[in-house]
């Protein structure tokens, strides 16, 4: 495992296309949550059954992240990235054209295994930055993926609202070949590391989970959080349908304020630098709480709401941004596999969290949904006081 490439410099033009790529192939598996109630419509189906769109394009992306990223320490990154490209395109365009919801559900699956390009961008970015600035430069790049996410909601909103549901989807498409040019002519060559089989590639993932405590943490801190943040968007559009008779617009529209979370976040990545990542997160992790307990009381009103939204947001995504800060200051030459652990934990928290709001909202509406966001809130908070002696284990090796 050795590798006598010269490592290429993270130039601001560079870091800056890195990250528009990833705010725009992120965006893929959340176009479907503002159009959940346009597709029920549409193929005459409950909510219980729709939200399974976006369950199983959540499920396709922890399967990708588990099989598809650990490539990245096997194979040389751009060629990579660009060969499973076609495959989102083919994936997005079955997805416009489905005739009914079960061939809508396969090319869900296959739209989130695919899109998994941000985690390829993102190890990318911790091995062309310079040590001392590593945070910053994720947190640039994580800025990227948190912007995609929320303005994902805006822009599926609005295209669903005057173009029906299937037209975001033949726009994404159409995208997609933008990013596949921009890849091929500005990304560097970052080659490999592992020179490996696949089968003990794969093997590796279990061992790095059992030695490295501290990724365990990470990992489980995360899939909480974004469970959390996974069942508020997941139900957000069946709240303002029902209680205000708003549509997939306005709950795009809210993914404005997102976005003003998520630059927020973005921010912070500075902070990991320089400050205990242990109280950072506690801090996080309590804004997530406090927005869940604000929207309990806010079922009624659109100003609470939103900022409900803003708190959720710096919260869920400041606290990812900590957590990658230190999972990828533990083993350089596994970096992707490092992240396929905390990234396929992330997508199956974020899997079950828009599974049980689903259910709850089938059944309690949004009481439901508060009391599921609050109660796994909650553990998050739990699982981090209970990881002190971790975290400090852990600052002492890295410093």
């Amino acid at each position: 495992m050795s590798n006598s490439t010269v490592k290429v410099p993270l130039t601001s033009a560079i870091l800056w296309i890195m990250t528009l790529i990833t705010a725009i192939v992120v965006a893929n598996i959340y176009y479907n949550q503002p159009l959940l109630g346009d597709i029920a419509i549409s193929f005459g189906i409950n909510s219980a059954k729709v939200g399974q769109v976006a369950v199983f394009t959540q499920i396709g992306y922890a399967l990708g992240l588990l099989l598809i990223v650990p490539l990245g320490d096997m194979f040389e990154r751009r060629q990579l990235m660009l060969t499973d490209l076609v495959f989102v395109i083919i994936s997005l365009l079955v997805a416009a054209s489905a005739s009914n919801i079960y061939v809508l559900l396969v090319a869900s699956l296959f739209v989130g295994i695919t899109s998994v390009i941000p985690q390829l961008l993102i190890p990318m970015a911790a091995h062309l930055a310079e040590p001392h600035e590593r945070g910053k430069k994720i947190g640039f790049v994580m800025s990227g993926l948190l912007v995609g996410i929320l303005a994902s909601r805006t822009v599926s909103g609005f295209v669903g609202e005057h173009f029906g549901w299937r037209a975001m989807f033949y726009a994404a498409a159409g995208m997609m070949l933008i990013i596949w040019l921009l890849i091929y002519f500005v990304l560097p060559k970052v080659e490999a590391d592992y020179t490996g089989k696949y089968k003990d590639l794969m093997l590796s993932l279990i061992e790095l989970v059992r030695k490295e405590p501290a990724l365990r943490v990470a990992s489980l801190r995360g899939a909480l959080c974004f469970a959390c943040f996974s069942a508020f968007w997941t139900t957000l559009v069946f709240l303002l349908k029902t209680n205000f008779n708003l549509g997939a617009d306005v709950a795009g529209g809210f993914g404005i304020l997102g976005v003003l979370g998520a630059v927020a976040a973005g921010m912070m990545g500075r902070l990991t630098d320089k400050m205990d990542a242990y109280k950072l997160s506690a801090f996080t992790i309590i804004l997530l709480i406090a927005s869940f307990g604000l929207f309990a009381i806010s079922g009624n009103s659109l100003i609470l709401l939103g900022i409900g939204v803003v708190l959720m947001d710096v919260g869920v995504q400041a606290t990812h941004i900590t957590n990658q800060a230190i999972i990828f200051s533990l083993n350089p030459a596994a970096r992707n596999r490092v992240n396929t652990v905390y990234m396929t934990t992330y997508f199956v928290g974020g899997s079950a969290g828009t599974f049980l709001a689903t259910l709850a909202w089938e059944h309690y509406q949004w009481a439901g949904v508060c009391i599921i966001g609050l109660c796994l809130s909650t553990a998050a908070l739990l699982v981090h006081l209970a990881s002190r002696k971790t975290m400090r284990l852990h600052r002492q090796t890295v410093g």
